[in-house]
């Protein structure tokens, strides 16, 4: 029986899809993600779950939607069961180094052992909490994380966010985390398979990159922010709030984005990127650590970010909406199993997929390279057909989708419609015409069957997720089955193709 592969995990956070030089982002330099993207499969079309971290991540790791956790924002999430959980079972040692963003925080989720860093601005300790691995990596020299300077630099709103990193190198967050990958890397004696989530923080803001790394961009032409003027008069309302909320701020992460300059967009996206660049210094170690050592001989190694970046775009920043920019995120899976099954014609280094995928297929993924049986309750698929050369056996998605608060997005190759829960208002886009989301036509007489169109649509997906999924909020079971009608002995089965697949509205 061959040996079960090491699969590898490695996630940044609120990381842009335009941040990987060897995708044509030549304002980027990533040696790390571009020599993944040279020996990997690039997914093209990958979009997230969830517009924040916590969203996101829930949905990612327990392979459910919003709707069915009812983790939309910031709300507990930890008690439902994840796909850690079942590798643990299945025999992986399983090991998180860096952000998983678990609410509560300091929970086991499946893993052997944990090496926990949260947000780089995370108040556990100055509100009387316990603070986390990094946060007493840096007391135990003395130091303090670096938070507050809203109230303590009196320049704070003109920097956008934007500042250099004013400790020792070591004491990075990301440095932090990529060092104690190595040293685990390093130490590693386990003779079975090893499941190894490396969880960087970047380059979530405050966007505090290494001087060395922000020197290299400095008179670096940065791409111009995609926006039109009195463009979110013709957006819902809850655009304009977030804009104006952030603004009016009481804490660190207070952005200011009624006054910059494009000088001032140009900077805090310099300041980004270099953030980007300074995860990918640590990125490129942790792989020639890996490869090393060995555990890259038989593993899957997955990279993705778990959403993007407003980054000025629509007159805004940081994430909460809809836009490309936020749910469009990298995502590269290398593929170094031993028992790949190449003889199939398996995808080539450095090819590409330009079907929708979205991260809600990462457990499925991970469990059927790990060989083990997926839980019915999962509602992606899995994308091992794609590295397989058997992608014929995948209808593409018509549609991905992605949820947070009051906001419920479904996307396709040609448009976008978002829905605002409780609301008249909503967006559309024709992606064809207005790739770039900045004519909203909900309102559209010409559009309108075209909204009609995919507000069915998705109601027989919501519908059919809610039904899907009754029988995990009833009793947390690993396995059931919901009867479909006409069925006879057909029952909806995961959505994997044993039994009878999914309708349609469902991919």
């Amino acid at each position: 029986m061959p040996e079960k592969p090491n699969i590898i995990l490695i996630m940044t956070d609120q990381q842009r899809v335009d941040t990987i030089a060897a995708w044509g982002n030549d304002h980027m330099t990533t040696p790390a993600m571009d020599r993944l993207a040279a020996t990997g499969t690039s997914f093209r079309q990958a979009f997230c779950p969830g517009a924040t971290c916590v969203a996101s991540r829930a949905a990612i790791f327990t392979g459910m939607y919003p709707h069915t956790t009812g983790t939309y924002s910031f709300n507990s999430w930890a008690e439902h069961r994840n796909w850690v959980q079942d590798l643990a079972d299945g025999g992986y040692f399983c090991v998180n180094i860096g952000k998983m963003h678990f609410t509560p925080r300091d929970v086991a989720g499946g893993f052997h052992e944990r090496v926990i860093v949260e947000n780089p601005t995370s108040r556990a300790r100055a509100s009387g909490g316990a603070d986390d691995d990094w946060g007493r990596f840096l007391a135990h020299h003395g130091l303090e994380r670096p938070n507050g300077r809203d109230q303590s630099d009196p320049d704070w709103k003109q920097k956008y966010q934007g500042i250099p990193w004013h400790y020792e190198e070591r004491f990075h967050s990301d440095f932090f985390i990529g060092d104690s990958a190595l040293g685990w890397i390093d130490q590693n004696r386990h003779e079975g398979p090893v499941f190894l989530q490396i969880g960087f923080t970047g380059p979530h803001e405050p966007w505090d990159p290494m001087p060395r790394h922000l020197e290299m961009y400095r008179d670096r032409p940065m791409p111009p922010r995609s926006f039109r003027e009195g463009e979110l008069a013709h957006k819902p309302p809850q655009q304009e709030a977030h804009k104006r909320s952030l603004a009016q701020a009481q804490h660190e992460s207070i952005i200011d984005m009624y006054s910059p300059t494009e000088e001032d967009i140009a900077q805090m996206r310099r300041h980004y990127y270099a953030k980007v660049t300074t995860v990918d210094e640590k990125l490129g170690e942790v792989m020639d650590a890996l490869e090393r050592t060995g555990m890259l001989d038989n593993s899957l190694v997955i990279f993705c970010s778990d959403h993007g970046e407003l980054l000025g775009d629509h007159t805004m920043a940081y994430k909460w909406l809809m836009y490309d920019q936020i749910v469009h995120i990298p995502l590269v899976i290398c593929d170094r199993r031993c028992d790949r099954p190449a003889r199939r014609g398996g995808s080539e280094a450095g090819g590409a997929v330009d079907d929708l995928v979205s991260l809600i297929d990462l457990g499925p993924t991970v469990l059927a390279a790990a060989g083990l049986e997926t839980p019915t309750y999962l509602e992606g698929r899995s994308l091992l057909p794609y590295l397989e050369g058997d992608s014929g056996q995948l209808a593409p998605r018509r549609y991905v989708y992605s949820e947070d608060n009051y906001l419920v997005m479904m996307r396709s190759q040609t448009h976008k419609l978002v829905y605002y829960i409780g609301q008249e208002e909503g967006e559309l886009y024709d992606l064809v015409a207005d790739p770039e989301e900045l004519w909203n036509l909900w309102e559209s007489e010409e559009h309108r069957s075209t909204k009609q169109e995919l507000l069915s649509d998705l109601l027989a997906w919501m519908a059919g997720s809610v039904y899907y999924n009754a029988g995990y909020r009833r009793d947390r079971s690993r396995d059931y089955r919901m009867r479909w009608p006409g069925g006879g002995d057909h029952y909806l089965h995961g959505g994997h193709g044993e039994a009878l697949p999914r309708p349609p509205g469902l991919l």
